[in-house]
């Protein structure tokens, strides 16, 4: 078990733990199967709600915040049935811009996961308008449930005069399936692993089709995509979300060694910039490389 988990596991009622024990070992990648989650609720005794309710604390637990101190946990229900952990970013000495949110990171988890939508997304705070724009951007936005410790309301209860994808005549909509016909030559596992991030990626606004692949000291790679959204800020760049993706399933920020940055040349935006400013707060010596294909 991670060391993380500790504290939180030690909370938890003795039955739920000797079911749940197994399932955080080593190779947890921050996500349930519907097997698994039958199995925890058969042990635990709680049903779907109060189940992700008290598995909260593991979501929280890791939470990157060297800034503002403030762990949050989020556990994404994907429409298969299974449920994959979030929690908050920051990168320390970088601009708040720069952070991932609880719930656009368990929502990253399901979609990198191989989910097309949420059924509803189980919080310990209440979400900031950020995160209710940024889901609002969902292929299930009309649908999703928001659960809270005290509440249990639409996401459009949350916001209930939004602006979306349709605002500006765009009928596609984050998570749905994306196939973007980009080509790199290219052996190397993590430029391919970039490139394939790229092609899902979801940019209907800029087309500023966008992936990263970042490869830690022992050869793991983590991917993230670029999620836009229609309020442009609430927009998620794709190298959070692969140091996202790598903290979930328990690597270190401190284990990256590589980043490949691969995006459309044709594209109304770049995200160069942004990639390089969050790999500055990274320690160690990380090499780098961009593709415009």
């Amino acid at each position: 078990m991670h060391p993380r988990f500790a504290k939180p596991f030690a909370d938890l009622p003795a039955s739920l733990q000797d079911a749940l024990a197994p399932l955080l070992d080593q190779d947890f990648n921050a996500r349930f199967t519907p097997a698994q989650i039958v199995e925890l609720k058969r042990a635990s005794q709680l049903d779907d709600r109060a189940l992700r309710l008290a598995l909260l604390p593991l979501a929280a637990a890791c939470s990157v915040a060297p800034i503002s101190r403030f762990y949050v946990g989020a556990i994404a229900s994907g429409l298969s049935g299974a449920w994959y952990l979030g929690a908050n970013m920051e990168f320390a000495g970088q601009g708040l811009f720069h952070s991932i949110h609880a719930e656009q990171s368990a929502i990253s988890n399901a979609w990198l996961g191989g989910e097309t939508g949420i059924s509803e997304i189980t919080v310990n705070y209440t979400p900031c308008g950020h995160c209710r724009q940024f889901m609002n951007e969902l292929s299930t936005a009309k649908s999703m449930a928001v659960t809270l410790p005290d509440d249990h309301s639409p996401l459009h209860a949350f916001l209930p005069h939004s602006f979306g994808p349709g605002d500006l005549q765009i009928s596609d909509a984050l998570m749905s399936p994306q196939a973007h016909p980009l080509h790199l030559e290219s052996r190397d596992p993590l430029e391919l692993a970039a490139l394939a991030a790229a092609r899902s990626s979801y940019a209907p606004y800029s087309q500023g089709y966008a992936g990263v692949a970042v490869e830690c000291e022992n050869g793991q790679i983590y991917e993230g995509r670029y999620a836009e959204n229609a309020a442009f800020n609430p927009s998620l760049p794709p190298m959070q979300m692969a140091c996202t993706h790598a903290v979930l399933a328990g690597a270190s920020l401190a284990d990256i060694r590589r980043v490949v940055l691969v995006e459309h040349r044709a594209g109304l935006i770049s995200q160069l910039d942004g990639t390089l400013s969050v790999i500055k707060t990274l320690p160690g010596e990380i090499a780098f490389q961009h593709h415009a294909v």
